[in-house]
């Protein structure tokens, strides 16, 4: 049984930083898609970034690009998503998919469709 639970997630300053965790389980961790979306209110769902799990490529967003940084722990089976300088449009539920079909790239879309998700970590940045 796939399972994904994020923790992290709280409120800050704009300038300020979080780290967001993905503790993943129910399947193998290596080669795998994994990501960061985000949902703010009155808005449609959007990627973050995203990763091929095993030090494969990342990919990110243009809004959170050189702020953002996501990483992995194979041993822990965990995804990272390091949140720097935040702003309020940041200000978001944060979500973890999964895509657990081995693959050797990773792109949004393999993510987006998934039935994979975690319940969220909420976001908020103040001005």
């Amino acid at each position: 049984q796939v399972q994904l639970v994020e923790s992290g997630g709280g409120s800050v300053q704009a300038g300020g930083s979080l780290k967001l965790s993905c503790a993943a389980s129910g399947f193998s961790f290596s080669s795998r898609c994994m990501g960061w979306f985000r949902q703010a209110p009155g808005k449609e769902r959007e990627v973050v970034a995203i990763i091929l799990t095993d030090g494969g490529s990342t990919y990110y967003a243009d809004s959170v690009k050189d702020r953002f940084t996501i990483s992995e722990d194979n041993a822990k089976k965990t995804v990272y998503l390091r949140m720097n300088s935040l702003n309020p449009e940041d200000t978001a539920m944060y979500y973890c998919a999964a895509n657990p079909t081995r693959r050797s790239y990773c792109f949004p879309e393999h993510l987006s469709g998934s039935d994979y998700w975690g319940r969220g970590t909420q976001v908020t940045v103040s001005s």
